[in-house]
């Protein structure tokens, strides 16, 4: 792919979906555990289900979650959540609700990143 395929703004329906908030607020929540066993991944999405259950008037999407073994980039075990929102209070509560007695948990860190946009280029791939 060369520079002559980049586009500054979107040109057809399929791009203009792609296109990007001009400022963005991400929060990640770091669940600490215990443990990990094959009955943690599970846990942790039926909580997280119930965050977004009563989630209901909150402008938030949810980006990504998962779980680092002790090893792969530390020695605690995580399970991460990271939501894009803008009401980062109710969300903080609602997370508090779900996990405060998770007994596999440790303490819960979180992170509020905010982001602009500073530049978005459009292209396409031929398949």
């Amino acid at each position: 792919m060369n520079d002559k395929n980049l586009i500054e703004k979107p040109q057809t329906p399929e791009q203009e979906k792609l296109v990007q908030s001009q400022f963005n607020t991400n929060v990640a929540f770091y669940v600490h555990l215990k443990a990990y066993n094959n009955n943690v991944r599970e846990d942790l999405e039926k909580r997280i289900s119930e965050v977004f259950f009563f989630s209901r008037g909150i402008d938030w999407k949810f980006d990504s979650f998962g779980i680092e073994k002790a090893g792969s980039r530390g020695t605690e075990i995580l399970g991460y959540f990271i939501f894009r929102a803008v009401e980062i209070e109710k969300l903080k509560k609602l997370f508090l609700e779900e996990f405060k007695d998770y007994d596999n948990a440790i303490k819960i860190s979180c992170s509020v990143s905010k982001y602009e946009k500073v530049e978005e280029e459009f292209f396409e791939l031929d398949v």
